[in-house]
C-alpha cells in the first residue's frame, strides 16, 4: 500500500546547510539520512503528554498520608493578595 502525499515542496539548504520546514506541525523530529540519499523524518514527542513521574507520584502519596495523619500546617492568611 502506497502513502498518499499530503503536501509536496522543494526545498534548498540555507549556507549553515538547513533546511525549513513549512508549517510543521510537530516541533521535534527523528532524522534517518538513507544510503540513497534519502532523509526520513518521523514526529517525535520528547515528554510523553499526561504522564506523572514515579517521583511525582510517591511525593503526593506521602502528602495524602501526612493529611490522614493530621500532619499539617496551620491555616494560611491569603487576604493581602486579594485584590
Amino acid at each position: 500500500m502506497t502513502e498518499i502525499s499530503v503536501r509536496e515542496y522543494d526545498a534548498k539548504l540555507d549556507s549553515k546547510k538547513r533546511i525549513t520546514l513549512r508549517n510543521a506541525i510537530f516541533e521535534y523530529f527523528h532524522v534517518s539520512e538513507l544510503e540513497d540519499g534519502r532523509i526520513i523524518l518521523e514526529p517525535r514527542e520528547l515528554v510523553k503528554p499526561f504522564s506523572v513521574s514515579a517521583n511525582t507520584l510517591s511525593m503526593m502519596d506521602k502528602a495524602v498520608e501526612n493529611i490522614k495523619d493530621n500532619k499539617v500546617s496551620g491555616k494560611l492568611d491569603l487576604s493581602k493578595f486579594e485584590d
